[in-house]
This record gives C-alpha cells, sequence and structure tokens, in this order.
C-alpha cells in the first residue's frame, strides 16, 4: 500500500484530495468531502495521515456534523459499551505518543519544582507564608515600585517622559538586576507568580490536547489508522472493540472502508 494507490481510490469516491498544502498545520485534515495532507510528510506518513483522514470521511457519513460535535461512539459502534473507549484511548496512546502529553507532563513538573523552591526562598524570610493568602508585606512594598508590572507580564517596556527619552526595559529573569534594592523574597514572589501562570497556561494546553484526543471521531481514526500500521497489536490491545469493528466492517457497516479493509488487511 502506498500514497499514491490511495489517493487514486480516494479520488475514484469523489473525494477532493490535496498533496501540496500545509494541512492547516497538521498532518492532515478531513472537511466536507476534502482531505489535505502536509506537503512535509514522509511516504510513510502520508500513508498513515490518509488512512487518518479517510477515517473521518467514513465516520461523516455516519455524523455528518463530526467537525462540530466529535460524534458519537454509540452510532460508530453500534453499542453503548464503556469498554470500547478505554480501549480505543489505548490504541490512541499507542499510535500517536503526543496524546500521552509528556513533554508538556515534563515541562509542568519543571515548573511545579520551580515554584516550591521559589516558596521555600520566601519562607526563610516569612515561615508562616502559605500561597493561598495575601502576603502584605510584599503588598505593601510592591506599590511604590515599577516591579509591580512583572506581576502580570514576565517583561515589559516602561515609557515615560516626553519624546520618550525615559525607557526601562524589565523581566522576571533581571529583577536582581533591575531593582538591586528588593528584597530576596519579594523577588522569589514575583517568580513563583510567574511560575504560576506558566503552569495554568500548561494545564490549559494538556486539558485541551486530551479533550481532542477524547473526541470519538479521533479515536476512531486513530483505531482505523494503527489497524493498518500494526494490526496484530491493535487486535492484542482492544479485542473488544476489534470484534466489535469486525463485525460491522463485514456487515458493511463503515461504507468503502471495507474495500480498503480486505484489499490491504485481508479482513
Amino acid at each position: 500500500m502506498n500514497s499514491k494507490e490511495l489517493i487514486q481510490y480516494f479520488k475514484s469516491l469523489g473525494i477532493d484530495v490535496h498533496t501540496t498544502t500545509k494541512a492547516r498545520g497538521h498532518h492532515g485534515f478531513f472537511l466536507k468531502n476534502r482531505i489535505d495532507i502536509s506537503k512535509n510528510l514522509s511516504e510513510s506518513e502520508k500513508t498513515s495521515t490518509l488512512i487518518h483522514e479517510f477515517a473521518h470521511y467514513i465516520h461523516s457519513k455516519l455524523e455528518p456534523d463530526i467537525n462540530k460535535n466529535g460524534g458519537t461512539l454509540e452510532i460508530l459502534f453500534k453499542t453503548s459499551d464503556a469498554e470500547i473507549k478505554t480501549e480505543l484511548l489505548n490504541v490512541t496512546h499507542f499510535v500517536d505518543e503526543n496524546s500521552l502529553c509528556k513533554k508538556l507532563e515534563y515541562h509542568k513538573q519543571l515548573v511545579k519544582d520551580e515554584i516550591k523552591k521559589q516558596e521555600q526562598i520566601i519562607k526563610k524570610h516569612y515561615p508562616k507564608f502559605l500561597r493561598t493568602k495575601r502576603f502584605r508585606e510584599f503588598e505593601k512594598y510592591i506599590k511604590k515600585s515599577d516591579a509591580k508590572y512583572l506581576l502580570k507580564f514576565d517583561r515589559i517596556k516602561l515609557i515615560r517622559g516626553f519624546w520618550k527619552k525615559d525607557t526601562k526595559i524589565y523581566s522576571t529573569d533581571t529583577i536582581e538586576i533591575d531593582f538591586p534594592d528588593m528584597p530576596e523574597p519579594f523577588a522569589a514572589y514575583i517568580r513563583l507568580k510567574s511560575y504560576q501562570k506558566k503552569q495554568s497556561r500548561i494545564s490549559a494546553r494538556i486539558n485541551k490536547n486530551k479533550k481532542y484526543y477524547l473526541k470519538p471521531t479521533e479515536l476512531f481514526a486513530r483505531y482505523v489508522q494503527g489497524l493498518f500500521s500494526d494490526k496484530e497489536s491493535v487486535e492484542r490491545i482492544a479485542p473488544n472493540t476489534t470484534e466489535r469493528f469486525y463485525k460491522l466492517l463485514k456487515e458493511g457497516y463503515y461504507f468503502e472502508l471495507s474495500t480498503l479493509c480486505r484489499t490491504y488487511l485481508h479482513i
């Protein structure tokens, strides 16, 4: 199986296939009977991505609004068996390591460690300090300092005076240089707040990614993708899902996907 064969077959079904775009920043994209594949992919990546997007095409025939609502597993597999969702997620983790968010989780842990480090610096001077309580000593100090802007931004440029003669740049990375008279615990508190914002941003990205990978249409597409890349492993990881999928496949429930599976997977 190669990408040219797949593209030829997809076009014979009336699907509009494009292989010279950036696919909206993704490997591939399906929308309204059109499949876009990134021009920067290797041959194996093209093949895998084409299968993935074709699965979306098949799903859209079962549920036309998948791009809006992500579809439902109940319609995809004609059952409400909760175990299927668990198996599909395991297949997703197997097929696409990015679904585990390992890099994001790693950076999140680094930020957590930095937050603890800054907290320890503060507690050397203020043993009763709690992140959940107001730091009144700091609040009193910061009112008269330009450093207060660093509570909202990690880097700022302040312009004062006529004709912009007085311009200063401050950063959370250079607090000791920018504000040499600032007590150590107050500099640590500013950095703690900065790291907390970073932690929130990372957590938001992790939640967004997990929500995306849990969409039924994405679970289904990666399951089909997995079958074509490593059929035996997917059958082992998701036995109940596979049994259900094969049954519906042989009944013609998945339309032209049956032809593809029969030709290349001998199902």
